[in-house]
């Protein structure tokens, strides 16, 4: 008959086996929590999918090493751990965030533990050595991964610190927080009573070593290609994102469209994405332009693959679609509730719901609907009473929230749509 040691350790492994069948949804619960809790951490949102990479490597090592009674002593952090430790430094986060999201992570998995344990119905003799062992390799692990993530977090900032200009850094960083010198333009080397238009440049490979010089050749090529009047302005925001303004002189827009920018970089510079302000004079328009490119950004980083190459604040839809992403998690649920089974992300559904989009906009004209979508005047009449039926009502009583969810769809795709 198996000891009561032996007992618990079966206990222990059967818990952890049950914990890691459902780490994809513990991993976005834990991830949710950090994100809402820590302020610092949201201080990019391109970060966020890193967070959950750290989340999920801890989690899974921590669940792989109950279950197979691994020695935590002998264990280090998840490459995700290391790289979002390295990225919170060059993005200036503290360092107090990295350990307390440690701390706080260690709180929620113990939280789950004492569920999974009560679900278990554990016999009461092995309930003490069953948490001994769990609570002993979790503060083990926490203790040691923590620490080599803040060494790293440490390397990284002193090392970042010295490669980046740090006189133009702190110049840009002044005249961003609305306190830059009077001489600001000419420690920059830059001209700031003009038009500028901020862009921000990311790359999702974090593999490469040269990326930010890629980056930076990417900012140059671009900004000559939509009419820089002399050389743009460039600063490392991280190793995988630059922060450009591109000088336009006296002009109030750039000499290029969208789609010819998004052409351009997918033929020059292949795996780079572009955000961008609109077109501002003066100080204050270099501050409201990269404001701008800031929320394209997000917008973009939302939108995941769907996003197209060049996201532009001033395209129609940008700058609304940006502040309902402040809570993709509701706005997510919103336009699911609005559209219903028009929501579904499948090719039948985009068809009906860019459909209805256009028919809405042209004031429920379908000859004009027709005439955009290049369709029959019939056809359009057709899809809309699709359209309607699938959702289970028209769009005559809810119009504005129709448009607005079509809205978020359009610029959004899968992140807001109900998985098919």
């Amino acid at each position: 008959m198996a000891s009561n040691e032996e007992r618990a350790a079966l206990l222990v492994a059967r818990i952890a086996r049950s914990l890691n069948e459902r780490l994809v949804s513990l991993t976005a619960d834990i991830t949710s929590v950090l994100y809402a809790e820590i302020p610092d951490l949201r201080a990019d949102r391109q970060l966020f999918d890193l967070l959950g990479a750290s989340v999920e490597g801890n989690l899974d090592t921590i669940f792989h090493t109950l279950q197979h009674n691994i020695a935590p002593e002998d264990l280090d952090a998840p490459a995700a751990a290391l790289e979002y430790a390295r990225r919170l430094a060059q993005h200036g986060v503290p360092v107090n965030a990295l350990v307390r999201a440690y701390r706080l992570g260690q709180t929620n998995l113990l939280g789950l533990v004492f569920d999974e344990l009560r679900a278990a119905s554990v016999q009461p003799e092995l309930s003490m050595p069953v948490l001994e062992r769990i609570i002993t390799v979790m503060s083990v692990y926490i203790d040691r991964v923590s620490q080599q993530v803040v060494t790293v977090y440490e390397r990284e900032r002193e090392r970042w610190l010295a490669h980046r200009s740090s006189v133009r850094a702190v110049r840009v960083q002044e005249i961003l927080a609305g306190n830059a010198l009077p001489d600001a333009g000419a420690a920059l080397g830059y001209v700031l009573q003009q038009s500028h238009l901020a862009a921000i440049v990311w790359s999702s490979d974090s593999d490469a070593s040269d990326m930010l010089s890629r980056i930076e050749s990417a900012a140059h090529d671009f900004a000559s290609h939509v009419g820089a009047v002399a050389d743009p302005l460039f600063v490392a925001a991280d190793r995988v994102t630059g922060w450009v303004w591109v000088p336009l002189g006296s002009r109030a827009r750039p000499e290029r469209a969208q789609e010819d920018m998004c052409d351009f970089l997918e033929r020059r510079h292949p795996g780079l994405v572009v955000a961008l302000g609109a077109a501002a004079a003066g100080i204050d328009g270099f501050r409201q332009s990269h404001g701008q490119a800031q929320r394209a950004r997000a917008v973009a980083i939302a939108a995941g693959r769907s996003a197209p190459v060049v996201t532009a604040y001033d395209e129609p839809g940008v700058s609304t679609v940006a502040l309902l992403i402040e809570d993709l998690v509701a706005t997510r649920a919103w336009v699911r509730g609005v559209l219903r089974g028009l929501a579904a992300d499948n090719e039948n559904s985009a068809r009906l719901r860019e459909t209805v989009r256009v028919y809405l906009a042209h004031n429920l004209s379908n000859v004009a609907a027709g005439k955009e979508l290049d369709l029959h005047h019939n056809s359009v009449k057709y899809r809309v009473k699709r359209a309607a039926e699938v959702r289970g009502k028209d769009f005559t009583g809810d119009r504005l929230d129709v448009e607005l969810a079509l809205l978020v769809c359009q610029w959004l795709g899968p992140a807001v749509l109900i998985p098919d």
